[in-house]
Order: structure tokens, then sequence, then C-alpha cells
């Protein structure tokens, strides 16, 4: 009988898990710091996994058009990275005008209002999340 890898065991862990987005911490029991970095590596090498952030990876899916990983919900698992570190996210000012009727410009989704100061970048390939401070809606 074949002994079982650390990647396999990170696998059966992932596809476990209920949310899209995990932090390397999350597989600390699993192995050293530096052998669970490298079969997560590997994983977005194989193109299951993409990095969004310094420690963060999430579930990965072929793009339709390039056919490069995406992330499986989107710029929502980038939304749900920021909450697995954290960080609570509110509407941003460009969502809350639409969302009141303000504008007919539809926000792309990149602005994610914060409850507090982020320093960390959080995205993949050219695709960045930028953060404004959150508040009350506009008038």
């Amino acid at each position: 009988m074949k002994p079982e890898t650390l990647e396999t065991r990170l696998l059966k862990r992932i596809d476990r898990k209920r949310g899209d987005v995990f932090l390397r911490a999350d597989f600390a029991d699993l192995g050293g710091y530096d052998q669970v970095g490298r079969a997560l590596r590997r994983l977005v090498g194989d193109g299951r996994l993409i990095k969004v952030g310094q420690g963060l990876y999430a579930r990965a899916r072929p793009s339709m058009t390039s056919g490069e990983p995406v992330p499986v919900g989107g710029l929502g698992a980038l939304k749900e990275a920021l909450r697995r570190v954290g960080v609570e996210t509110l509407p941003s000012r460009l969502e809350q005008a639409y969302n009141a009727g303000q504008t007919t410009q539809v926000p792309t989704g990149r602005v994610v209002g914060v409850n507090r100061r982020v320093r960390r970048k959080i995205g993949y390939g050219s695709i960045n999340l930028s953060f404004e401070r959150g508040g009350p809606p506009p008038r």
C-alpha cells in the first residue's frame, strides 16, 4: 500500500472545506511550514489552487476565455479572502450610489469598502482589489 503524500492530504482537506479561500495556517497540522508551502506551490502550479495574497489561496478553475486558472468565486473569492484575514467588507461609494439609483454606471467590484486600514495586496494575475474606507450611504 502506497503511503499518502502531503499533497493528497491537502487535496482531501480542501475538498472537505466549505469556503473557497484557504489560509496557509489551515494546513499547519499536516506538516512543517516549508513542507506545506512546497505542497501548496505544487498545487498552484497544477492549477488546482491560485495564490491571491500572502498566505492566502483560493480554489481555481480554468478561465473560459484564456484557460488560465482563476478563482472559483471570481471577485467574490477576493472579498472572502479579506474576511478570512479579519477585515469586514462594506459596499463601496460606487456600489451605494448604484444601489440608491443615483447612477447607472455599474461598479466593477474591484473597489471594496473596508472598516479599517488594509495593507495587504489581494488579487490574482493583473486584478487587484483597491480599498476605501466605508461609511454611511450617500443621501
